[in-house]
């Protein structure tokens, strides 16, 4: 079954000054076509979340969401609330954090320059995939380094993290104690898409454990969890544990024929994560890259 684009999203505030567009995780649902695709599978089934940063009349906007409609569903609810200056900033190049760049085109993109050559050297793919993102907006504003804005009198410090994707920028509000992170983290598990990367994945992880906040918002997580304020540093702690399961594939196989349930009991009783069936083939396609990446390295030795 299928829904118009964004007829579900539900809009919620998490604390005063963060406001969070969300739409997926509905059972039987897909929102764009029954046969395989990125938005449905990587984002709609999964859930997702962008967020916006507000205060006065200024918005500073993470990520455009999965479609042009959920796009238009963010700009319209910030200008219905008074909200006339936009800028926007990207956690990272993947298809549903970009897909409505478009509708913000007439706004500051901002972005870690490693995003913006991921998304020069992909834009081929991105604007052929299904659904397409075409065109493809880019950013405005590259940014030099990790860097500090502001909304108004909120500070908003922009982080780079290699997780999940090489080109993470996740964005700490240390007034307030919340990280937006993008999908450095998500619940159930993360998403592998660079299985060589995954011990720089640990060691970012480990650097995030490092930063002083108390409250996390994924953009893939729990409709409910975010709603009450979202995650807390269990959120960290049960992915590293998951992360670093994945690495002991090649000195223990057996693990391969685990569910995620019971690959991840670990990480599941920290508290930090809670188990959601959509993540299966997510951890089935996170146990094949890794897999995989071994069998290359084992034919290449």
């Amino acid at each position: 079954m299928t829904f118009d684009l964004a007829a579900t999203m539900r809009i919620v505030r998490p604390y005063p000054n963060i406001i969070g567009f969300y739409d997926g995780r509905i059972p039987g649902v897909r929102a764009h076509s029954p046969a395989p695709n990125w938005l449905d599978d990587g984002a709609f089934t999964l859930g997702c979340c962008s967020y916006a940063i507000v205060e006065g009349d200024e918005a500073l906007v993470y990520d455009t969401h999965m479609s042009i409609p959920h796009a238009l569903v963010v700009r319209r609810t910030l200008e219905q609330q008074g909200i006339r200056r936009m800028r926007v900033i990207l956690s990272h190049w993947h298809t549903d954090h970009v897909a409505g760049n478009e509708v913000f085109a007439d706004c500051e993109i901002i972005a870690n320059p490693l995003t913006q050559q991921a998304l020069i050297d992909n834009r081929e793919w991105l604007e052929n995939n299904d659904p397409p993102i075409k065109p493809l907006i880019m950013p405005t504003t590259i940014l030099p380094g990790e860097t500090e804005l502001r909304v108004g009198n909120t500070v908003v410090e922009v982080r780079f993290l290699d997780i999940h994707s090489h080109d993470g920028a996740v964005l700490l509000l240390p007034q307030t104690g919340v990280l937006l992170a993008g999908d450095t983290l998500e619940d159930t598990v993360t998403y592998v898409t660079q299985a060589e990367r995954l011990s720089i994945h640990l060691r970012d992880l480990a650097r995030m454990q490092s930063w002083d906040f108390t409250h996390i918002l994924p953009n893939h997580g729990s409709y409910e969890m975010i709603a009450a304020g979202g995650y807390g540093r269990a959120f960290i702690t049960a992915t590293q544990l998951y992360v670093d399961k994945l690495q002991q594939l090649k000195a223990h196989p057996e693990l391969a024929a685990l569910s995620l349930r019971d690959f991840a009991a670990e990480a599941l009783a920290t508290g930090g994560i809670e188990y959601f069936d959509a993540y299966e083939p997510v951890h089935r396609h996170n146990v094949e890259a890794v897999l995989a990446l071994q069998r290359s390295a084992s034919i290449g030795a």
